[in-house]
């Protein structure tokens, strides 16, 4: 009895987060033919709806650290520790006119992934090498170049365990080194609340910190070493 009970506690947040996604995502499908603020504007409430839950039901503090690194002049991409869902919804509440990469198979996905197109998220296949990826970087700088948009990089590749100490993929490096604009490297510790496979951890404390910027034209593998570093020291930090 008292394992179901302790299941049904941890099922319950899950249930009323993605049922809350579910329809919030159907409220918001006139958007997809609207202007593209719109979808934005939806992006941020589903940020605040992963707060509210957490928050909420879950007893789950969120804390965010360094924000006065966002008052700056320089043009940049964020390059964001990932261990969760949960960034992907909250960071959309810190930056302004967000857009991802993220892996091709998300576009995909009914619904959910026509949100991200019409935001005008950037895909990669990460298992081949194919046209698409070869336009790859010329999208980046489209994006850069031609909009307002904060351009956020999860340069693990994909959703890693908390503990995970793993090194970066090398892309995000080139991309710092085509753009040649600043790198805003951001350490998010959600990966012991809302771990990438099991339950959401009640009565926890997550910590965005958003760290010191890097300016442009370092070297590329500096660039990519030490962003690693101040990511994973901030992660060792505050987990």
């Amino acid at each position: 009895m008292y394992h179901i009970l302790k299941t049904d506690d941890f099922l319950t947040p899950l249930l009323v987060f993605y049922l809350g996604l579910i329809s919030l995502l159907i409220l918001f499908i006139p958007s997809l033919i609207l202007p593209q603020y719109t979808v934005v504007l939806g992006g941020k409430i589903l940020g605040y709806w992963a707060k509210i839950c957490l928050k909420y039901i879950m007893a789950t503090k969120i804390e965010i650290k360094g924000t006065e690194n966002l008052k700056t002049n320089q043009k940049y991409f964020v390059a964001s520790s990932h261990q969760s869902i949960f960034e992907t919804f909250f960071l959309q509440i810190i930056f302004e006119n967000p857009v991802f990469i993220l892996k091709k198979e998300l576009i995909k996905i009914p619904l959910f992934g026509w949100y991200l197109k019409k935001m005008g998220c950037i895909s990669i296949d990460r298992n081949k090498i194919s046209k698409d990826n070869l336009n790859f970087s010329d999208d980046v700088s489209r994006v850069i170049k031609n909009t307002n948009k904060t351009l956020i990089i999860f340069p693990q590749g994909t959703r890693k365990n908390f503990n995970d100490r793993s090194k970066f993929k090398k892309g995000f490096a080139r991309i710092y080194n085509d753009l040649r604009i600043a790198c805003l490297p951001v350490a998010v510790n959600s990966g012991k609340v809302w771990p990438k496979s099991g339950w959401i951890i009640p009565n926890q404390l997550i910590t965005i910190s958003i760290l010191n910027i890097l300016p442009p034209g370092i070297d590329q593998n500096k660039f990519s070493t030490e962003v690693e570093q101040v990511i994973y020291k901030e992660l060792d930090r505050i987990s």
